[in-house]
Protein backbone atom coordinates (compact mmCIF):
# COMPACT_ATOMS: atom_id res chain seq x y z
CA UNK A 1 0.00 0.00 0.00
CA UNK A 2 1.50 3.34 -0.97
CA UNK A 3 1.67 6.34 1.13
CA UNK A 4 1.38 6.45 4.70
CA UNK A 5 -1.66 5.01 6.74
CA UNK A 6 -4.42 7.29 6.53
CA UNK A 7 -3.22 9.72 4.19
CA UNK A 8 -5.83 11.10 1.58
CA UNK A 9 -4.80 12.70 -1.34
CA UNK A 10 -6.03 16.30 -1.94
CA UNK A 11 -5.08 16.57 -5.22
CA UNK A 12 -5.99 20.15 -6.78
CA UNK A 13 -9.09 20.36 -4.46
CA UNK A 14 -9.47 23.84 -3.26
CA UNK A 15 -10.64 24.99 0.45
CA UNK A 16 -14.07 26.63 -0.64
CA UNK A 17 -16.80 25.00 1.90
CA UNK A 18 -16.86 28.20 4.77
CA UNK A 19 -18.96 27.32 7.73
CA UNK A 20 -22.43 27.75 5.98
CA UNK A 21 -21.42 25.55 3.14
CA UNK A 22 -20.25 22.69 5.78
CA UNK A 23 -23.54 23.18 7.98
CA UNK A 24 -25.49 22.61 4.94
CA UNK A 25 -23.61 19.44 3.59
CA UNK A 26 -23.78 18.11 7.44
CA UNK A 27 -27.82 18.88 7.86
CA UNK A 28 -28.62 17.30 4.26
CA UNK A 29 -26.43 14.40 4.87
CA UNK A 30 -28.82 13.90 8.23
CA UNK A 31 -31.86 15.24 7.06
CA UNK A 32 -33.36 12.57 4.80
CA UNK A 33 -35.00 8.84 4.10
CA UNK A 34 -34.63 7.64 7.57
CA UNK A 35 -37.14 10.53 9.57
CA UNK A 36 -39.82 10.23 7.22
CA UNK A 37 -40.10 6.29 7.23
CA UNK A 38 -38.30 5.08 10.77
CA UNK A 39 -42.09 5.88 13.37
CA UNK A 40 -43.15 3.06 10.45
CA UNK A 41 -40.72 0.11 11.82
CA UNK A 42 -40.42 1.67 15.45
CA UNK A 43 -44.58 1.49 15.38
CA UNK A 44 -44.49 -2.15 15.22
CA UNK A 45 -42.90 -2.66 18.42
CA UNK A 46 -43.16 0.20 20.53
CA UNK A 47 -46.74 1.51 21.58
CA UNK A 48 -45.85 4.39 23.83
CA UNK A 49 -45.87 8.09 22.86
CA UNK A 50 -42.67 8.50 25.16
CA UNK A 51 -40.50 5.73 24.24
CA UNK A 52 -40.98 6.68 20.44
CA UNK A 53 -40.47 10.26 20.89
CA UNK A 54 -37.41 9.40 23.55
CA UNK A 55 -35.51 7.59 20.73
CA UNK A 56 -35.34 10.57 18.79
CA UNK A 57 -33.61 12.40 21.96
CA UNK A 58 -31.13 9.45 22.72
CA UNK A 59 -29.88 9.62 18.82
CA UNK A 60 -28.97 13.24 19.19
CA UNK A 61 -27.45 12.74 22.39
CA UNK A 62 -25.19 10.06 20.38
CA UNK A 63 -25.11 11.83 17.65
CA UNK A 64 -23.43 14.67 19.51
CA UNK A 65 -21.34 12.75 21.44
CA UNK A 66 -19.70 11.05 18.34
CA UNK A 67 -19.72 14.24 16.56
CA UNK A 68 -17.87 15.81 18.92
CA UNK A 69 -14.66 13.16 19.11
CA UNK A 70 -14.78 13.44 14.81
CA UNK A 71 -14.68 17.17 15.26
CA UNK A 72 -11.26 16.79 17.23
CA UNK A 73 -10.06 14.26 14.73
CA UNK A 74 -10.77 16.40 11.96
CA UNK A 75 -9.38 19.69 13.39
CA UNK A 76 -5.80 17.16 13.85
CA UNK A 77 -5.99 15.73 10.24
CA UNK A 78 -7.88 18.22 8.50
CA UNK A 79 -8.09 15.91 5.04
CA UNK A 80 -10.70 14.25 3.05
CA UNK A 81 -11.74 10.46 3.61
CA UNK A 82 -13.52 10.54 7.08
CA UNK A 83 -12.83 6.88 8.62
CA UNK A 84 -10.62 6.40 6.18
CA UNK A 85 -8.14 8.73 7.25
CA UNK A 86 -8.60 8.61 10.92
CA UNK A 87 -8.94 4.59 11.48
CA UNK A 88 -5.64 4.67 9.34
CA UNK A 89 -4.14 7.28 12.06
CA UNK A 90 -5.49 5.91 14.87
CA UNK A 91 -4.96 1.88 14.44
CA UNK A 92 -3.92 0.77 11.73
CA UNK A 93 -3.96 0.79 7.18
CA UNK A 94 -6.03 -1.91 7.00
CA UNK A 95 -8.83 -0.62 9.38
CA UNK A 96 -8.12 2.73 7.47
CA UNK A 97 -8.94 0.87 4.00
CA UNK A 98 -11.71 -0.68 5.74
CA UNK A 99 -13.11 2.22 6.82
CA UNK A 100 -13.18 3.63 3.66
CA UNK A 101 -14.37 0.89 2.22
CA UNK A 102 -17.72 0.63 4.24
CA UNK A 103 -18.34 4.43 3.66
CA UNK A 104 -17.99 3.92 -0.32
CA UNK A 105 -20.48 0.98 -0.44
CA UNK A 106 -22.70 0.94 2.80
CA UNK A 107 -22.69 4.84 3.88
CA UNK A 108 -23.32 6.56 1.15
CA UNK A 109 -24.23 4.45 -1.69
CA UNK A 110 -26.87 2.30 0.70
CA UNK A 111 -28.17 5.68 2.29
CA UNK A 112 -28.55 7.37 -1.26
CA UNK A 113 -29.79 4.46 -2.74
CA UNK A 114 -32.97 4.66 0.11
CA UNK A 115 -33.63 7.92 -0.92
CA UNK A 116 -33.49 7.56 -3.56
CA UNK A 117 -36.00 4.56 -3.03
CA UNK A 118 -38.22 7.14 -0.76
CA UNK A 119 -38.38 9.76 -3.60
CA UNK A 120 -39.61 7.12 -5.97
CA UNK A 121 -42.51 6.65 -3.99
CA UNK A 122 -42.86 9.74 -2.56
CA UNK A 123 -43.48 11.21 -6.36
CA UNK A 124 -45.32 8.16 -8.03
CA UNK A 125 -47.85 9.59 -5.57
CA UNK A 126 -48.69 12.56 -7.32
CA UNK A 127 -47.01 11.98 -10.92
CA UNK A 128 -47.38 9.04 -13.55
CA UNK A 129 -44.51 7.59 -13.28
CA UNK A 130 -43.06 4.11 -11.66
CA UNK A 131 -41.13 4.64 -8.19
CA UNK A 132 -37.79 2.68 -10.09
CA UNK A 133 -37.80 5.24 -13.03
CA UNK A 134 -37.85 8.39 -10.70
CA UNK A 135 -35.57 7.34 -8.55
CA UNK A 136 -33.07 6.38 -11.57
CA UNK A 137 -33.60 9.58 -12.85
CA UNK A 138 -33.20 11.60 -9.85
CA UNK A 139 -29.77 9.98 -8.94
CA UNK A 140 -29.08 10.76 -12.51
CA UNK A 141 -29.78 14.41 -12.41
CA UNK A 142 -27.54 14.75 -9.28
CA UNK A 143 -24.59 12.76 -10.17
CA UNK A 144 -24.80 15.35 -13.41
CA UNK A 145 -24.86 18.84 -10.93
CA UNK A 146 -21.47 17.31 -9.09
CA UNK A 147 -19.87 16.48 -12.15
CA UNK A 148 -20.42 20.20 -13.43
CA UNK A 149 -17.83 21.94 -11.26
CA UNK A 150 -17.26 22.54 -7.80
CA UNK A 151 -18.91 25.80 -7.17
CA UNK A 152 -21.91 24.70 -9.08
CA UNK A 153 -22.19 21.59 -6.60
CA UNK A 154 -21.67 23.71 -3.84
CA UNK A 155 -23.84 26.75 -5.00
CA UNK A 156 -27.01 23.93 -5.39
CA UNK A 157 -26.46 22.64 -2.17
CA UNK A 158 -26.50 25.01 -0.05
CA UNK A 159 -29.28 26.43 -1.79
CA UNK A 160 -31.64 23.29 -2.11
CA UNK A 161 -30.79 22.72 1.92
CA UNK A 162 -32.35 26.03 3.09
CA UNK A 163 -35.31 24.37 0.94
CA UNK A 164 -35.08 21.18 2.73
CA UNK A 165 -34.85 23.66 6.33
CA UNK A 166 -38.08 25.74 5.29
CA UNK A 167 -40.15 22.81 4.08
CA UNK A 168 -39.51 20.74 7.35
CA UNK A 169 -40.12 23.79 9.56
CA UNK A 170 -43.39 24.51 7.62
CA UNK A 171 -44.19 20.62 8.19
CA UNK A 172 -43.44 20.39 11.44
CA UNK A 173 -45.54 23.70 12.42
CA UNK A 174 -48.80 22.34 10.58
CA UNK A 175 -48.29 19.20 12.63
CA UNK A 176 -48.14 20.82 16.07
CA UNK A 177 -51.16 23.47 15.16
CA UNK A 178 -53.31 20.35 13.44
CA UNK A 179 -57.10 21.24 14.36
CA UNK A 180 -57.96 17.44 15.35
CA UNK A 181 -54.42 15.57 16.93
CA UNK A 182 -54.96 11.86 17.58
CA UNK A 183 -54.25 11.30 21.25
CA UNK A 184 -50.80 10.12 22.11
CA UNK A 185 -50.55 7.63 24.90
CA UNK A 186 -47.40 8.66 26.58
CA UNK A 187 -47.06 5.52 28.69
CA UNK A 188 -45.85 6.79 31.74
CA UNK A 189 -48.84 5.93 34.17
CA UNK A 190 -48.38 2.17 32.85
CA UNK A 191 -46.38 -0.19 34.71
CA UNK A 192 -44.21 -3.28 33.58
CA UNK A 193 -43.62 -4.16 30.27
CA UNK A 194 -46.39 -2.43 28.49
CA UNK A 195 -45.34 1.02 29.87
CA UNK A 196 -42.98 3.75 28.45
CA UNK A 197 -39.78 2.16 30.53
CA UNK A 198 -40.47 -1.49 29.80
CA UNK A 199 -40.24 -0.29 26.06
CA UNK A 200 -37.42 2.04 26.82
CA UNK A 201 -35.35 -0.73 28.67
CA UNK A 202 -36.17 -3.75 25.93
CA UNK A 203 -34.54 -5.31 22.96
CA UNK A 204 -37.13 -3.70 20.49
CA UNK A 205 -35.99 0.03 21.82
CA UNK A 206 -32.16 -1.29 20.97
CA UNK A 207 -32.95 -2.60 17.71
CA UNK A 208 -35.64 1.03 17.08
CA UNK A 209 -32.19 3.00 17.92
CA UNK A 210 -30.49 1.71 14.28
CA UNK A 211 -33.07 3.07 12.72
CA UNK A 212 -32.83 6.66 14.55
CA UNK A 213 -29.05 6.19 14.09
CA UNK A 214 -29.45 5.91 10.23
CA UNK A 215 -31.70 8.61 10.43
CA UNK A 216 -29.07 11.12 12.26
CA UNK A 217 -26.22 9.40 9.74
CA UNK A 218 -24.24 12.40 8.49
CA UNK A 219 -23.29 13.95 11.82
CA UNK A 220 -19.79 12.76 10.59
CA UNK A 221 -19.98 14.36 7.05
CA UNK A 222 -17.33 17.04 7.80
CA UNK A 223 -14.65 14.54 7.57
CA UNK A 224 -15.43 13.35 4.29
CA UNK A 225 -14.90 16.85 2.60
CA UNK A 226 -12.27 18.14 5.80
CA UNK A 227 -9.52 18.41 2.63
CA UNK A 228 -11.87 21.24 1.12
CA UNK A 229 -13.33 23.05 4.40
CA UNK A 230 -11.68 26.65 4.54
CA UNK A 231 -10.17 27.23 8.35
CA UNK A 232 -10.67 23.25 9.49
CA UNK A 233 -10.07 23.51 13.12
CA UNK A 234 -12.51 26.17 13.54
CA UNK A 235 -15.05 24.91 10.79
CA UNK A 236 -15.39 21.93 11.57
CA UNK A 237 -16.25 21.83 15.46
CA UNK A 238 -18.28 24.77 15.13
CA UNK A 239 -20.34 22.92 11.83
CA UNK A 240 -20.65 19.60 13.53
CA UNK A 241 -22.19 20.78 16.99
CA UNK A 242 -25.07 23.31 15.45
CA UNK A 243 -26.21 20.85 12.59
CA UNK A 244 -26.21 17.75 15.28
CA UNK A 245 -28.27 20.14 17.90
CA UNK A 246 -30.31 21.65 15.43
CA UNK A 247 -31.68 18.58 13.47
CA UNK A 248 -31.95 16.86 16.64
CA UNK A 249 -35.06 19.58 17.59
CA UNK A 250 -36.15 18.97 14.13
CA UNK A 251 -36.70 15.04 14.65
CA UNK A 252 -38.29 15.26 17.99
CA UNK A 253 -40.58 17.72 16.33
CA UNK A 254 -41.42 16.22 13.45
CA UNK A 255 -41.81 12.56 15.08
CA UNK A 256 -44.40 14.46 17.55
CA UNK A 257 -46.36 16.18 14.64
CA UNK A 258 -46.51 12.37 13.09
CA UNK A 259 -47.83 11.48 16.21
CA UNK A 260 -50.43 13.79 16.30
CA UNK A 261 -51.65 13.30 13.20
CA UNK A 262 -51.89 9.73 12.46
CA UNK A 263 -52.74 6.71 14.82
CA UNK A 264 -49.76 4.46 15.68
CA UNK A 265 -52.15 1.36 13.90
CA UNK A 266 -52.05 3.00 10.60
CA UNK A 267 -48.51 3.91 10.37
CA UNK A 268 -47.08 0.47 11.91
CA UNK A 269 -44.94 -0.77 9.38
CA UNK A 270 -45.23 1.61 6.35
CA UNK A 271 -42.67 3.41 4.69
CA UNK A 272 -44.23 6.59 3.30
CA UNK A 273 -44.89 7.98 7.07
CA UNK A 274 -44.72 11.29 5.94
CA UNK A 275 -47.12 11.17 3.08
CA UNK A 276 -49.74 9.55 5.60
CA UNK A 277 -49.36 11.96 7.70
CA UNK A 278 -49.54 14.66 5.68
CA UNK A 279 -52.61 12.93 3.73
CA UNK A 280 -54.85 13.50 7.46
CA UNK A 281 -53.86 17.45 7.62
CA UNK A 282 -54.68 18.19 3.98
CA UNK A 283 -56.83 15.65 2.51
CA UNK A 284 -55.74 13.62 -0.28
CA UNK A 285 -54.88 16.88 -2.73
CA UNK A 286 -52.75 18.38 0.63
CA UNK A 287 -51.33 14.99 1.11
CA UNK A 288 -50.10 14.84 -2.75
CA UNK A 289 -48.56 18.57 -2.18
CA UNK A 290 -46.68 17.11 1.25
CA UNK A 291 -45.32 14.38 -1.10
CA UNK A 292 -43.89 16.30 -3.54
CA UNK A 293 -42.51 18.82 -0.51
CA UNK A 294 -41.02 15.88 1.17
CA UNK A 295 -39.12 14.18 -2.08
CA UNK A 296 -37.73 17.84 -2.45
CA UNK A 297 -36.13 17.38 0.80
CA UNK A 298 -34.99 13.65 -0.45
CA UNK A 299 -33.25 15.67 -3.62
CA UNK A 300 -30.93 17.59 -0.77
CA UNK A 301 -30.53 14.18 1.22
CA UNK A 302 -29.03 13.01 -2.01
CA UNK A 303 -26.94 15.59 -3.27
CA UNK A 304 -25.17 15.62 -0.03
CA UNK A 305 -24.26 12.29 -0.34
CA UNK A 306 -23.12 11.82 -3.44
CA UNK A 307 -20.70 14.95 -2.65
CA UNK A 308 -19.25 13.29 0.65
CA UNK A 309 -19.06 10.27 -1.15
CA UNK A 310 -17.22 11.00 -4.22
CA UNK A 311 -14.63 12.34 -1.86
CA UNK A 312 -13.66 8.64 0.28
CA UNK A 313 -13.84 7.01 -3.28
CA UNK A 314 -11.25 9.43 -4.20
CA UNK A 315 -9.51 9.20 -0.92
CA UNK A 316 -9.58 5.74 -0.89
CA UNK A 317 -8.67 4.86 -4.32
CA UNK A 318 -5.97 6.80 -4.33
CA UNK A 319 -4.01 5.15 -2.12
CA UNK A 320 -4.22 2.12 -3.88
CA UNK A 321 -2.21 1.75 -7.25
CA UNK A 322 -4.57 -0.50 -9.16
CA UNK A 323 -7.27 2.18 -7.99
CA UNK A 324 -5.78 4.92 -9.01
CA UNK A 325 -8.31 5.88 -12.04
CA UNK A 326 -10.83 6.26 -9.61
CA UNK A 327 -8.52 8.79 -7.60
CA UNK A 328 -7.72 11.18 -10.00
CA UNK A 329 -9.37 14.83 -10.07
CA UNK A 330 -10.03 17.01 -12.99
CA UNK A 331 -8.33 20.23 -13.95
CA UNK A 332 -11.27 22.12 -11.73
CA UNK A 333 -10.22 19.99 -8.56
CA UNK A 334 -13.68 17.40 -9.28
CA UNK A 335 -12.98 14.02 -8.73
CA UNK A 336 -15.18 12.95 -11.99
CA UNK A 337 -13.81 8.93 -11.65
CA UNK A 338 -15.18 8.82 -8.28
CA UNK A 339 -18.37 10.52 -8.57
CA UNK A 340 -19.44 7.83 -11.51
CA UNK A 341 -18.01 4.98 -9.93
CA UNK A 342 -20.65 5.69 -6.83
CA UNK A 343 -23.46 6.45 -9.43
CA UNK A 344 -23.11 2.80 -10.81
CA UNK A 345 -22.95 1.30 -7.32
CA UNK A 346 -25.88 3.82 -6.31
CA UNK A 347 -27.91 1.97 -9.63
CA UNK A 348 -27.13 -1.51 -8.71
CA UNK A 349 -28.54 -1.27 -5.11
CA UNK A 350 -31.66 0.35 -6.34
CA UNK A 351 -32.33 -2.67 -8.29
CA UNK A 352 -31.94 -5.06 -6.10
CA UNK A 353 -32.48 -4.55 -2.97
CA UNK A 354 -35.40 -4.18 -0.22
CA UNK A 355 -35.93 -0.29 2.12
CA UNK A 356 -35.98 -1.84 5.35
CA UNK A 357 -33.15 -4.72 5.12
CA UNK A 358 -30.69 -2.12 3.49
CA UNK A 359 -31.31 0.15 6.42
CA UNK A 360 -30.83 -2.40 8.92
CA UNK A 361 -27.36 -3.64 6.84
CA UNK A 362 -26.52 0.07 6.78
CA UNK A 363 -26.92 0.59 10.22
CA UNK A 364 -24.99 -2.17 11.60
CA UNK A 365 -21.95 -1.62 9.39
CA UNK A 366 -21.88 2.16 10.13
CA UNK A 367 -22.22 1.99 13.68
CA UNK A 368 -19.09 -0.61 14.12
CA UNK A 369 -17.53 1.91 11.58
CA UNK A 370 -18.28 4.97 14.16
CA UNK A 371 -17.59 2.92 17.22
CA UNK A 372 -14.49 1.91 16.21
CA UNK A 373 -13.50 5.92 14.77
CA UNK A 374 -14.14 6.90 18.64
CA UNK A 375 -12.15 4.53 19.94
CA UNK A 376 -9.39 5.78 17.80
CA UNK A 377 -9.96 9.11 19.04
CA UNK A 378 -9.46 7.97 22.93
CA UNK A 379 -6.63 6.18 21.79
CA UNK A 380 -4.79 8.85 20.06
CA UNK A 381 -4.98 10.63 23.39
CA UNK A 382 -3.17 7.85 25.22
CA UNK A 383 -0.64 6.85 22.16
CA UNK A 384 -0.05 10.52 20.75
CA UNK A 385 -0.08 12.86 23.93
CA UNK A 386 1.60 15.72 22.56
CA UNK A 387 -0.03 15.62 19.38
CA UNK A 388 -1.53 18.85 18.22
CA UNK A 389 -5.00 18.98 18.74
CA UNK A 390 -6.47 21.98 17.74
CA UNK A 391 -9.65 21.67 19.09
CA UNK A 392 -10.03 19.34 21.90
CA UNK A 393 -13.46 17.23 22.08
CA UNK A 394 -15.97 18.69 24.58
CA UNK A 395 -16.55 16.46 27.79
CA UNK A 396 -13.92 13.98 27.37
CA UNK A 397 -13.47 11.24 28.49
CA UNK A 398 -17.49 11.22 29.27
CA UNK A 399 -19.19 11.97 25.61
CA UNK A 400 -16.91 9.33 24.13
CA UNK A 401 -17.13 6.69 26.20
CA UNK A 402 -21.46 7.66 26.59
CA UNK A 403 -21.05 6.80 22.37
CA UNK A 404 -19.08 3.64 23.09
CA UNK A 405 -21.40 2.21 25.38
CA UNK A 406 -24.55 3.05 23.56
CA UNK A 407 -23.19 2.28 20.12
CA UNK A 408 -22.20 -1.46 21.84
CA UNK A 409 -25.83 -1.56 23.24
CA UNK A 410 -27.35 -1.03 19.99
CA UNK A 411 -24.76 -3.47 17.66
CA UNK A 412 -25.15 -6.37 20.69
CA UNK A 413 -28.93 -5.90 20.39
CA UNK A 414 -29.31 -5.82 16.29
CA UNK A 415 -26.40 -8.60 16.33
CA UNK A 416 -28.89 -11.23 18.36
CA UNK A 417 -32.25 -9.57 16.92
CA UNK A 418 -31.14 -9.25 13.19
CA UNK A 419 -28.53 -11.29 12.92
CA UNK A 420 -28.82 -11.97 8.61
CA UNK A 421 -28.46 -7.97 8.55
CA UNK A 422 -26.01 -7.81 11.01
CA UNK A 423 -23.84 -10.93 9.20
CA UNK A 424 -24.00 -9.09 6.04
CA UNK A 425 -22.29 -5.83 7.52
CA UNK A 426 -19.89 -8.07 8.50
CA UNK A 427 -19.39 -10.08 5.25
CA UNK A 428 -19.05 -6.93 3.79
CA UNK A 429 -16.19 -5.64 6.36
CA UNK A 430 -14.26 -9.17 5.75
CA UNK A 431 -14.85 -8.64 1.61
CA UNK A 432 -12.76 -4.92 2.19
CA UNK A 433 -10.47 -7.01 3.85
CA UNK A 434 -9.81 -9.17 1.31
CA UNK A 435 -9.62 -6.73 -1.63
CA UNK A 436 -6.99 -4.90 0.56
CA UNK A 437 -4.83 -7.66 0.89
CA UNK A 438 -5.40 -8.37 -2.78
CA UNK A 439 -4.01 -4.91 -3.90
CA UNK A 440 -1.31 -5.17 -1.52
CA UNK A 441 -2.37 -3.36 1.44
CA UNK A 442 0.50 -3.42 4.14
CA UNK A 443 1.75 -1.62 7.16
Amino acid sequence: MTGAPGRSSEGHAPRHFGFTASTSVLIANMVGTGVFTALGFQAVALHTGAALLSLWVVGGVVALCGALAYAELGAMYPHSGGEFVYLGRAWHALLGFLGGWVSMTVGFAAPIALAGIAFGRYLSAIVPVTPLSASLLVVALIVGIHLAGLHAAKRFQVLITGTQLALVTSFIVAGLTFASPVPIDMGWDEVGRGGAWGEILSAPYAVSLVYVSFAFTGWNAAGYIAGEIETPHRTIPRAVVASTLLVTVLYVLLNLSFLRTVPLEVVAGKVEVGALSATAMFGARGGQVMSAIIAAVLIATISSMVLGGSRVTHAVAASLPQWRVLGARGADGVPRNAILAQGMLILALLLTNSFEQVMLYAGFTLNLMSLLTVLGMMRLRRTAPVAERPYRAWGYPVTPLVYVALSLWTLGTLLSERPLASLAGLGTVLVGAVIWRAAGGRR
